[in-house]
C-alpha cells in the first residue's frame, strides 16, 4: 500500500533522528579511561599509570569541550542579535514588496528565523557529538585492530549527518504544512513557497557565520600552534607542553564540524526552497505530493544512507590501514548507485504520468514526466560522485598527484608551494566541466526546475556526505589527544592513519559543498525570475526578466555578493587540496 508524501517525509525524519540517537548511544558506552591491564585489549599503553592517563584524558577532553562551548556561545550570541534585527528587515521588505501583505511578510520572517535556529541547533549538536566522540576514538585506538576506532569515528559522523538531515527536513515540511492552513488552494501555493524561501536564507546566514567565523578561528589556532611549537620551540605537533594545541583541537570542532554542518545545511535548504518556488505551478496540475517531490528525494536519501552505512560498520569492516580509505569511498559509491533506482521509484509513485510546469526562461509551459525528473536528479547524484572521486584522486596519498607534491618538497618550500597551487587549479578542471554538463542537460530536460532537481541530487546523500566529513576532524582530534595524554606512540600512529583518510574525505566534502552551491546559485536565480514574472503578471520580455529595470539590477548586485562568496569557497578548496597534499607528502617523505 502506497503511503502519502507527508507520511513518508515524517517517517524519514523520525527514522533519521532515531538512527542518530542509536549511534550516539553506542559511542556513549565507551568509557573514557586508559586501560592497559585488560587482557582482551592487549594494551598499547605500556608505560605509565593507567589512572594518571585516564585523568589526563578526561582533563584534555574537558578543556576541548569548554573551549568549543565558549566559542559557539559567543558566536551564537552575535548570530542571535543579527537574525533578530535581520528578521525585522525581512518582514518590512517583504511586506512592502507585496503591497503590504502582512501575512506574507510575517510568514517569510518566521521561516527565516526557523531556518537560522535549525542551522544553529544542528551546528551545536554536531560540535557536542564530535567533542564527545574525539576522546572515545582515542580510547578505541588503544585496542588491537582498526575496527573499533574506525567505527567510533564513523558513528560520530553519522550522528551529525542523520540528525542534521532529519531536523532540517522535519522543520521545513512542518513549516510548509503550517503555512498551508493559510494558503489551502493550489493556486495560492506560489505564495506559500515564496514565504518558505526565508528558511533557506536563514540557513545561509548562519552558514556564513559558522563557515567564515569558525574557519578563521580554526586556521588561526592551527597555524598559531604550529608556529609556537614547531618553529619557536622546536617541539612536535600536539606536544602537551604547547598550550595552543587545545585551541587547535577546539578549532577542528567549531570550524570543520559545526561550520561545515551549517554550510551544507544552508545548501540543502536553499536548493529545496528554490525547487519548490520554481515548481510551485506543478501543484495546480499535479497536486501537493507532486509539488513536494524535491523534499521526497531528500527523504528517501535518508533511508538509502542508513542502509548503506551498514557496509562500513558491519559488512566490509575495516581490519587494516589500507581498508580505511576504501571503506569511505564505498560509502559514496554505494549511496550513489542505490539512490538512482530509489529516486525513479519515488518519482513514479508520487508524480503524475504527465504534468505541466511554467517555463522560467521564455513563455509557455513544459510537459514533464516522472522519468524526466528522475534524469535530472540522477545527473546531480552522479555528478556529485564524480566530483568526489576526482577530489579524492588529487588529495589522497594513494595516487600520483600527492606523491609528486611530496617529491617537490625535496627542492624547497618555493617549488612545493608552486607545484601544489598549480595542482590545485588543475584539480578544478574536471569538476567545472561536470557542473557545466549537469547544468546543460538538466536545463534542456526540465528548464530551471531541472537544475534545481540536479542540485537536490547533489545533496540527496547528504547524510553520508556529512558522516564522512565529520569523521576527519574527529580522527584529527583523537590524534591530538593521544599525543597530549602521552599515550603509547602506536596509538598516535593509528589515529594519524585514520586522519590521513579523513583529510582526503574533508576535501571531498568541500567538493560536494561547492558543486551543489554552484547549482543552488543558478536555481535561486531561477526562483527569483519565477517570482518576478508572477509578481509582474508576465509583463516581461519574451525571453525573461528585464535586467534594465532599476530594482532588478540593484538587487542583482546584492545577489552578486553570493557569487563572490562561492568564488572564495572555490579558492578555499584549491588551497585545501594543496595543504592536504603537502601534509600527506610529509608522511611519504618520512616513509622514504
Amino acid at each position: 500500500m502506497e503511503i502519502s508524501a507527508s507520511s513518508l517525509i515524517f517517517l524519514a525524519g523520525v527514522v533519521g533522528i532515531a538512527w542518530a540517537y542509536s549511534q550516539f548511544r553506542i559511542i556513549a558506552k565507551i568509557p573514557v579511561e586508559s586501560n592497559s591491564g585488560n587482557s582482551e585489549s592487549q594494551p598499547l599503553t605500556s608505560s605509565g599509570n593507567d589512572a594518571e592517563k585516564t585523568a589526563r584524558l578526561q582533563e584534555i577532553y574537558q578543556a576541548i569541550y569548554e573551549g568549543a562551548e565558549s566559542f559557539l556561545r559567543a558566536e551564537y550570541i552575535v548570530c542571535f542579535w543579527f537574525i533578530s534585527v535581520f528578521s525585522i528587515i525581512v518582514l518590512v521588505l517583504v511586506s512592502w514588496g507585496t503591497g503590504w501583505d502582512a501575512a506574507r511578510g510575517v510568514f517569510t520572517a518566521l521561516s527565516f528565523l526557523l531556518g537560522a535556529i535549525t542551522s544553529m541547533g544542528s551546528g551545536y549538536l554536531g560540535m557536542k557529538v564530535a567533542v564527545f566522540s574525539n576522546v572515545r576514538t582515542t580510547v578505541s585506538a588503544q585496542k588491537p585492530g582498526w575496527t573499533d576506532c574506525f567505527n567510533t569515528a564513523f558513528r560520530a559522523g553519522a550522528v551529525m549527518g542523520f540528525a542534521l538531515c532529519a531536523l532540517g527536513l522535519l522543520m521545513l515540511y512542518m513549516t510548509m504544512l503550517a503555512f498551508r492552513v493559510h494558503y489551502p488552494e493550489a493556486k495560492q501555493w506560489i505564495y506559500l513557497t515564496e514565504c518558505i524561501t526565508g528558511y533557506g536564507l536563514g540557513g545561509s546566514v548562519i552558514a556564513m557565520f559558522g563557515r567564515v567565523g569558525g574557519g578563521i578561528y580554526t586556521k588561526a589556532a592551527d597555524v598559531g600552534a604550529d608556529l609556537v611549537g614547531k618553529v619557536v620551540h622546536g617541539i612536535p605537533e600536539d606536544d602537551p607542553r604547547n598550550p595552543a594545541t587545545i585551541a587547535d583541537n577546539v578549532g577542528d570542532n567549531v570550524g570543520d564540524v559545526a561550520g561545515m554542518g551549517s554550510d551544507l545545511f544552508g545548501s540543502f535548504a536553499e536548493s529545496t526552497c528554490a525547487a519548490l518556488v520554481i515548481g510551485s505551478s506543478i501543484g495546480i496540475s499535479g497536486g501537493w505530493d507532486a509539488m513536494v517531490f524535491p523534499i521526497l528525494v531528500s527523504s528517501v536519501g535518508i533511508f538509502v544512507c542508513l542502509i548503506c552505512s551498514f557496509i562500513a560498520t558491519h559488512i566490509k569492516t575495516v581490519k587494516r590501514e589500507a581498508d580505511v580509505e576504501m571503506a569511505l569511498k564505498v560509502q559514496l559509491i554505494s549511496t550513489t548507485i542505490v539512490m538512482i533506482p530509489t529516486v525513479y521509484y519515488t518519482a513514479m509513485s508520487y508524480l503524475p504520468a504527465k504534468f505541466q510546469l511554467a517555463k522560467t526562461v521564455g513563455t509557455g509551459s513544459l510537459d514533464i514526466t516522472p522519468l524526466d525528473a528522475t534524469y535530472c536528479v540522477a545527473m546531480g547524484v552522479v555528478g556529485g560522485l564524480i566530483i568526489g572521486l576526482i577530489t579524492e584522486y588529487y588529495t589522497s596519498h594513494s595516487y600520483q598527484p600527492v606523491r609528486e607534491v611530496a617529491n617537490s618538497c625535496k627542492t624547497g618550500a618555493a617549488t612545493n608551494m608552486i607545484y601544489g597551487i598549480a595542482l590545485g587549479y588543475k584539480s578544478a578542471i574536471i569538476p567545472v566541466l561536470v557542473l557545466a554538463l549537469v547544468i546543460y542537460t538538466s536545463f534542456t530536460i526540465c528548464d530551471m526546475y531541472g537544475v534545481a532537481l540536479a542540485a537536490i541530487g547533489f545533496l540527496s546523500n547528504l547524510a553520508t556526505g556529512l558522516t564522512i566529513d565529520v569523521y576527519g576532524p574527529v580522527c584529527d582530534n583523537a590524534g591530538g589527544i593521544a599525543e597530549m595524554a602521552e599515550l603509547d606512540p602506536s596509538v598516535r600512529e593509528k589515529t594519524d592513519a585514520l586522519d590521513a583518510a579523513g583529510n582526503t574525505t574533508a576535501a571531498i566534502g568541500k567538493g560536494f559543498a561547492i558543486g551543489s552551491a554552484a547549482l543552488v546559485s543558478l536555481a535561486l536565480f531561477g526562483a527569483f525570475v519565477t517570482r518576478i514574472r508572477h509578481a509582474s503578471g508576465d509583463k516581461v520580455f519574451a525571453d525573461g526578466v528585464n535586467m534594465l529595470e532599476p530594482v532588478t539590477f540593484a538587487f542583482l548586485i546584492v545577489g552578486a555578493l553570493n557569487i563572490v562568496m562561492k568564488l572564495q569557497a572555490v579558492l578555499a578548496l584549491v588551497f585545501a587540496d594543496t595543504f592536504f597534499a603537502v601534509n600527506a607528502g610529509k608522511g611519504l617523505l618520512k616513509m622514504g
